[in-house]
């Protein structure tokens, strides 16, 4: 089962990150200013996750494909790491779909 992963970054924001089953990141958040923000993001998440037309797929200036997951008003609530092809990026999406709504949160600050 995954879970969400509540940290402070190096500039003392608040930041979530989605981690699969098998311990593998695969969404991370923006940076919050406080942590309530940051739950909240984690409740957008557990929300939006289940709605396919919420995912952005993107290709960066590298070539590489990833995905963006976004709230009903737009706004980007999570973001994917890069991944070699499309097939990986879709099977990135399936797993946050699967794992986003029954994932524990550890709060790690």
């Amino acid at each position: 089962m995954g879970k969400f992963e509540i940290y402070k970054d190096k500039t003392d924001e608040f930041r979530f990150r989605l981690k699969a089953g098998n311990g593998q990141n695969i969404l991370a958040s923006e940076g919050y200013s406080g942590k309530s923000g940051c739950t909240n993001g984690i409740e957008s998440v557990k929300e939006n996750a289940p709605n396919d037309s919420r995912y952005e797929r993107l290709t960066s200036k590298g070539g590489d494909p990833y995905f963006t997951l976004k709230a009903s008003n737009g706004q980007v609530i999570g973001t994917s790491e890069m991944y070699s092809s499309t097939t990986a990026m879709e099977n990135g999406i399936a797993s946050v779909k699967n794992n986003a709504l029954n994932a524990s949160v550890e709060d790690l600050t």
